[in-house]
C-alpha cells in the first residue's frame, strides 16, 4: 500500500505563505487562515459556536446601518502574512462588490471583528488574533466564550488608536447594549430557544 503524496501546500515556502497564496492554493480546506506566514486549519466546530453565529449575525444585520454589512467566516488581509478569519466581520458596505465575489476585505473596510472561542483556537482568539487586528487598526473587538450551559459571554474591546492596543469596556451576559460601532441591542438569552 503506497501513502497518497501530500500536497504542495504541506510544504511552506521560504519566508511562509502570503495573503495573496490564500486565493491562489488549489484544495486548501474550507476556512483555512494565515497566521504569521502560516496556513492554520479549522478544527470542527462545538454546537455552541453555531448556535452563537446564529444569534449574532441576524441581529447585528437587524441594526447595522445601510453603510454598514454583516459577514460571517471571511478573511480580513490585515498584511502579507496574515489573513485570518474572523467568525464575524462587520464592515463597510463601499468595500462588498455587487456581484460577491470577494474572498476576503481589507482590514481598513472592518469596523468589528468577532471570534467565538474554540478550544482548538483559544489561544489565538485570545491573544494573536486580537493583537493582529488591533495593529491592523480595526476599532472594535468582541470575543465571545461559552459561559453557563450555553449562554454566552461577550467581552467588547475598543481600540486605542494611541498605543494600537485594546482596550476593554465590558462585560455582557444576557443583553448586548452597545453605542458604538453603532447602535447595538441583542438578547443573548435568545440561544436558549435555538
Amino acid at each position: 500500500m503506497t501513502a497518497e503524496p501530500l500536497p504542495a501546500w504541506a510544504f511552506p515556502p521560504p519566508g511562509g505563505f502570503t495573503a495573496d497564496d490564500l486565493d491562489r492554493i488549489p484544495d486548501l480546506p474550507p476556512h483555512t487562515e494565515l497566521i504569521d506566514g502560516s496556513l492554520v486549519f479549522v478544527s470542527p466546530q462545538r454546537s455552541f459556536h453555531s448556535l452563537i453565529m446564529d444569534v449574532l449575525v441576524p441581529a447585528l444585520r437587524a441594526c447595522a446601518p445601510q453603510s454598514l454589512r454583516v459577514r460571517r467566516e471571511m478573511t480580513i488581509v490585515l498584511d502579507k502574512r496574515n489573513r485570518p478569519e474572523p467568525d464575524i466581520l462587520v464592515l463597510r458596505a463601499e468595500a462588498v462588490s455587487p456581484e460577491a465575489v470577494e474572498t476576503g476585505f481589507e482590514a481598513a473596510d472592518v469596523m468589528l471583528a468577532v471570534e467565538v472561542v474554540s478550544p482548538e483556537s483559544e489561544e489565538r482568539d485570545r491573544d494573536r488574533k486580537p493583537q493582529l487586528y488591533a495593529r491592523a487598526g480595526i476599532p472594535h473587538f468582541w470575543l465571545v466564550e461559552q459561559g453557563e450551559g450555553r449562554r454566552p459571554v461577550v467581552y467588547v474591546f475598543e481600540l486605542d488608536p494611541v498605543t494600537r492596543t485594546y482596550v476593554p469596556t465590558g462585560i455582557h451576559h444576557d443583553r448586548l447594549k452597545l453605542p458604538v460601532p453603532f447602535t447595538i441591542d441583542i438578547d443573548l438569552t435568545e440561544i436558549d430557544r435555538l
